[in-house]
């Protein structure tokens, strides 16, 4: 059985006069990563001592002086654990480390300016809807962001920071899903770049007009 419910004319089942309804003449079988649950926990962490990998440039002159933090990167998961609630069966509580990079920028003691890599490890403990046992398995995904104002040199390649950190957390299942469709997507024409450095040029006249001699 085919998943359209019309032909290319229109001729949708339901519709008026042959039109499709609202535009829809179509249903699309699509495949996405659909949501079953998500949390999202936003964390203030304080003196978390980090030490910098892959210094640029490389050698910085130490001491070191402490700029800003950002996320580095797609957060990780390691250590999971999912234990399901026996009085809540569709639950269960799920722990892990998530894993987010971060990047440091810095300056060293005769003012360059310096970035190192690093990791900030943040253990959760949260529940979450866990779907029963299927063909198709689900699969648990963290995204974070880290924001780092504050933080103040400790020796060598460390330092202690003080970061602003959401994670948020989905149980995911890779799944098709019938959905309406108004067809293909019809992209626009994209629209380039100009700084317009011949505006008032091009439209010049290629040669000046005639102007006809009058007697005085």
């Amino acid at each position: 059985m085919s998943f359209y419910t019309c032909n290319r004319t229109g001729n949708c089942p339901g519709a008026v006069s042959g039109n499709p309804l609202n535009g829809i003449c179509e249903k699309a079988c699509i495949q996405v990563d659909k949501v079953l649950d998500a949390g999202m926990r936003q964390i203030q962490e304080s003196n978390v001592q980090v030490t910098l990998t892959n210094q640029t440039p490389p050698n910085p002159v130490t001491p070191l002086t402490f700029v800003s933090a950002v996320t580095n990167g797609d957060t990780t998961i390691t250590n999971l654990v999912v234990e399901r609630l026996t009085d809540k069966p569709n639950f269960a509580r799920v722990s892990f480390d998530a894993n987010v990079p971060i990047i440091v920028t810095y300056t060293d003691a005769n003012g360059v300016t310096g970035t190192g890599t690093s990791t900030l490890v943040i253990p959760n403990d949260i529940v979450l809807f866990i779907p029963q046992p299927s063909i198709v398995p689900y699969r648990i995904e963290v995204f974070g962001a880290m924001s780092s104002p504050i933080g103040t040199y400790v020796s060598g390649s460390t330092f202690s920071i003080s970061a602003c950190v959401t994670l948020i957390t989905r149980v995911l299942v890779r799944s098709e899903v019938l959905v309406p469709s108004y067809g293909y997507c019809a992209p626009p024409p994209a629209q380039e770049f100009s700084q317009e450095i011949c505006s008032g040029v091009f439209e010049l006249p290629i040669f000046p007009t005639a102007i006809q001699n009058q007697r005085i």
